[in-house]
């Protein structure tokens, strides 16, 4: 009876006591109008133990991926170990190309242009759902954010991506949550929109929030205070927060709560990976791990659906607190490697010192770029850092709304292509788009002859069609396929491999 009470309540907790990490701060407080010093060696301890943190949750946490979907894991013993150092995997390799390139391009927050040529120059293989979807239309000529929009990417209302690529950069913006959210939504926009998008500010905040306080109940306030009040994401978190509090010392029971509460798609790829469950998972993991790593990462890997997302988001927040001395201290056998297997033209030689070492140099620059600067105060480099608070930058998308802004921006220029066009990419954007925008149908009736050609540039793009009618199983996607059918478009006669 209790638990079905629980089940149906949900209030936020609250806890407002700030406890500033000592260590860490050499002068200042946590108020929003003022400003901390952070040695450089604090500084670099901190976001080196973010980024291992982050690679402990997530390559440690593959063996438990997709394995605990009814039911939660039973791990009771765990070592956090990278024997054989780390590797490239797309929790940690895509804000690797992103990272690499800021440092080449010496600017933080890349242009569409150049995140397009990214991807395809090193984006190309072991990418999935949103990230497979978005990598396809950039073929056609998307950019980003309108590859991650909610209209055009029918992945882009739940996918995680909005979390697993987002906690390198909440890094590169300690105690600056809006900063840190801002560089965040640059590049996970690329393939996420709505609810995920939200996800990137609430981590992104609690990441940043960390550098200042290792109280988590004040760090988890902080991701709060990030998203839209309108957001699922906001409830879900006090939900899981609400169940902590009545079951301090029973994580299945929270486990089961949260089951039940947003496994709600008849077991579909969204009751698996989606960001209710991942939202839920992580937050349970900071909670009942109540700061401790090993503790945080194994109830991250025994909540289940997709573990290693989960551990590595609540990995860097604690190592973040931690700190890289205190991780290598712990005698785990982690050997400092960061091996390139999935990422073309990107370096062969990367361990994780030198991946750290960038954030650090990056992070220094968004700290001046924000009002902050580095001197030498007795000798010693410290940071001064000017506090922001917490706030949501990007508020929740509307899907009518959107639909109705792109398709009064585009429609002139859709109609006009389709008209004249005679180049198959920007024929096979127009046609596209059309689809989407529900203009169609008029266009096909007003210009046949052209709404065929437009149709044939699509089929130039084979993997563009393969996505829209193989590789996006779900209901935004059952409903593109709809309008792409009614459209003329034909359905390929058989699934391709994409990479």
């Amino acid at each position: 009876m209790r638990n079905k009470r629980t089940y149906i309540i949900s209030i936020l907790v609250s806890l407002t006591i700030c406890s500033l990490t000592r260590s860490a701060i050499i002068q200042g407080s946590n108020s929003p109008n003022d400003s901390i010093e952070l040695s450089a060696e604090v500084l670099r301890d901190k976001i080196r133990g973010g980024l291992l943190g982050q690679m402990l949750g997530n390559l440690n946490g593959l063996q438990h991926e997709m394995k605990y979907i009814n039911e939660p894991g039973s791990v009771e013993e765990y070592t956090p170990a990278l024997p054989e150092g780390a590797r490239t995997d797309d929790d940690t390799d895509l804000e690797w190309v992103y990272i690499v390139a800021m440092q080449r391009h010496n600017g933080i927050m890349l242009p569409p242009r150049l995140i397009v040529q990214l991807w395809k120059e090193r984006i190309n293989k072991r990418i999935w759902c949103s990230n497979q979807y978005a990598r396809q239309l950039m073929d056609i000529g998307f950019e980003p954010p309108l590859t991650g929009g909610i209209v055009l990417n029918p992945w882009a209302d739940f996918n995680i991506s909005g979390q697993f690529i987002c906690e390198s950069f909440g890094l590169l913006a300690p105690g600056m949550p809006q900063t840190a959210a801002r560089i965040g939504l640059n590049y996970t926009r690329v393939t996420i929109d709505a609810e995920p998008a939200q996800t990137t500010q609430l981590f992104t905040t609690m990441i940043a929030t960390a550098f200042t306080t290792n109280d988590i109940d004040k760090i988890i306030d902080a991701g709060v205070n990030a998203i839209d009040t309108k957001c699922a994401i906001r409830q879900i978190v006090n939900d899981v927060r609400w169940w902590h509090r009545l079951h301090p010392d029973n994580w299945r029971t929270t486990r089961w709560l949260v089951k039940e509460k947003y496994s709600r798609h008849n077991g579909a790829m969204r009751d698996r990976n989606g960001y209710e469950l991942n939202t839920a998972s992580t937050i349970a993991a900071l909670l009942y791990g109540q700061g401790d790593f090993v503790k945080t990462l194994k109830t991250a890997f025994n909540f289940g659906w997709d573990a290693d997302n989960n551990a590595a988001t609540s990995g860097t927040i604690v190592g973040v607190v931690k700190g890289y001395r205190w991780i290598m201290s712990q005698g785990w056998q982690i050997v400092d490697r960061y091996r390139n297997t999935t990422r073309d033209d990107m370096p062969m030689d990367e361990t994780i010192t030198s991946f750290a070492d960038r954030l650090i140099d990056l992070a220094g620059r968004v700290i001046a770029e924000q009002g902050g600067q580095r001197k030498n105060v007795d000798g010693q480099i410290v940071y001064h850092i000017r506090l922001e608070k917490a706030a949501n930058i990007v508020p929740l998308t509307d899907f009518t709304e959107q639909a109705a802004r792109l398709r009064s921006k585009m429609k002139s220029e859709i109609e006009g292509t389709i008209i004249s066009g005679d180049d198959d990419q920007k024929l096979a954007f127009a046609a596209y788009s059309a689809i989407c925008l529900d203009l169609a149908q008029p266009l096909r009736q007003k210009y046949p002859k052209q709404w065929a050609k437009a149709l044939e540039a699509m089929n130039h793009y084979p993997k563009v069609v393969q996505v829209l009618f193989f590789h996006s199983p779900v209901p935004a996607g059952e409903q593109l396929r709809k309008k792409a059918i009614a459209a003329g478009l034909k359905k390929p006669e058989r699934k391709i491999k994409i990479w």
